[in-house]
């Protein structure tokens, strides 16, 4: 059981709380780059950590992240005309540059310093990757901007998507360290998944049902370790990482790409689930990113237009009960990105921890969430730079090893949890 109190201080991350101010000191993802795709292209709403922004890219490719409302007289920026290095307002015409700096007021005389005066508020926005980051903190103490091995790769070896998800950032996150339902939930992607099926791993998840979890305290988070029976000398070993605040890494499966996630309030009812998948050595195939695109393995199927899965809660997720007790999918539902999102949105918008009944194999969500609460409240005490912070603790892999049965995995797979340009991922 979690109180209540500990529980809401993890899970609210508007401005001025602990958890807000706590994510407010990383780079965080805020958008992907093709929702700003040319100069001058239409400006998209944003919203992150409760704030409401507008993003937009100028006439020179300068992207900006604003205060949605003009500071005229508060109406949003989304009507205005993205042209000639700024954003104009529909309403009276005052328009901003990336920076929310007030360029022009076309009421005001020719000789007056109004605009001079006058500056919405303003993050920085920056590509890596195949995403837009931001940093919603203080500038002074803004960090350099982050190092993940996925960011790093050539674009033809990286694929990330994105997918609204209908509740509070944290039930979601946890579900990205927890092992223990894959060979339950994800039975039947294990099996029919493109993106999964064929690995020898596959195996030893099916035939293991009770796997046993150590936690391994990293700079940047933990290692989160689920141990199953492999061979009568050996044990299989899945390794997740988590990064602070919400940076997860999937355990590769064979040959296939690894995946991962970063978990971004939206509120604190709704989050996006950023997926991606990577090769560290070769280029994505075609097939392999046919699969991704069509919301196989973590993706998800949108409905054009919108980051909204097309199986969502209003539709219970396209239940299928006849391929349930066919087997085909252990819930009912197709798609691994799914089976988690409608289990998750199922505990509410923010599931009350205070009602839970925990066993062992949450070992992992336990010291998590013993970790963000203490780095929210050193934050917010002692000014503590939380974990996770400092690019170096972003160099980091997934692993999924086969390792004798008196080996620490800490120890014997530390190589392969080390991410280093060109070194095959461990996987079996």
């Amino acid at each position: 059981m979690l109180k209540t109190e500990i529980n809401e201080l993890l899970t609210q991350t508007g401005p001025g709380t602990p958890m807000g101010e706590l994510f407010r000191q990383y780079w965080i993802p805020a958008l992907l780059a093709e929702e700003l795709p040319a100069n001058d292209c239409p400006q998209v709403r944003v919203k992150l950590l409760s704030e409401r922004m507008i993003a937009f890219r100028d006439s020179e490719g300068r992207y900006g992240l604003i205060d949605e409302f003009c500071a005229h007289r508060g109406a949003s920026l989304w009507f205005g005309r993205n042209e000639e290095g700024g954003l104009r307002c529909a309403y009276h015409g005052w328009k901003f540059d990336v920076t929310g700096q007030a360029l022009e007021v076309p009421s005001e005389p020719d000789n007056s310093n109004f605009c001079a005066h006058v500056k919405l508020r303003s993050y920085p926005l920056v590509r890596i990757g195949d995403m837009l980051w931001t940093h919603m903190g203080d500038p002074a103490t803004r960090p350099p901007l982050p190092e993940f091995e996925f960011t790093q790769v050539a674009p033809e070896q990286n694929y990330t998507s994105k997918r609204w998800q209908e509740c509070n950032w944290l039930q979601a996150f946890e579900g990205g360290i927890d092992s223990s339902h894959v060979s339950w939930l994800h039975s039947g992607g294990l099996k029919n998944d493109p993106l999964f099926k064929g690995a020898k791993g596959n195996e030893y998840n099916m035939n293991d049902l009770r796997p046993f979890f150590e936690v391994a305290d990293a700079e940047g988070g933990l290692f989160v370790g689920a141990r199953r029976n492999a061979e009568a000398d050996s044990y299989y070993w899945r390794i997740t990482p988590w990064v602070m605040p919400s940076f997860t890494l999937v355990p590769p499966r064979g040959d296939h790409p690894v995946h991962g996630h970063w978990w971004v309030p939206i509120d604190d009812h709704n989050c996006w689930a950023y997926s991606f998948d990577y090769h560290p050595t070769r280029p994505l195939t075609g097939d392999e990113l046919s699969a991704m695109r069509a919301g196989h393995g973590v993706h998800s199927e949108n409905i054009p237009g919108t980051y909204r899965p097309v199986a969502n809660r209003d539709n219970d997720y396209l239940m299928d009960r006849d391929a349930q007790r066919r087997g085909e999918y252990f819930s009912g539902i197709k798609g691994i990105a799914i089976q988690d999102s409608s289990l998750q949105e199922s505990m509410g918008p923010i599931v009350d921890r205070s009602k839970e009944r925990l066993v062992s194999a949450d070992a992992g969500i336990i010291k998590a969430r013993q970790k963000l609460r203490r780095a929210a409240v050193a934050l917010r005490d002692q000014s503590a730079v939380p974990p996770g912070v400092n690019p170096a603790h972003h160099h980091v892999r997934s692993a999924a090893v086969v390792l004798p049965r008196d080996s620490a995995f800490i120890d014997s797979g530390r190589d392969a949890l080390t991410a280093e340009p060109g070194k095959p991922h461990a996987s079996v």
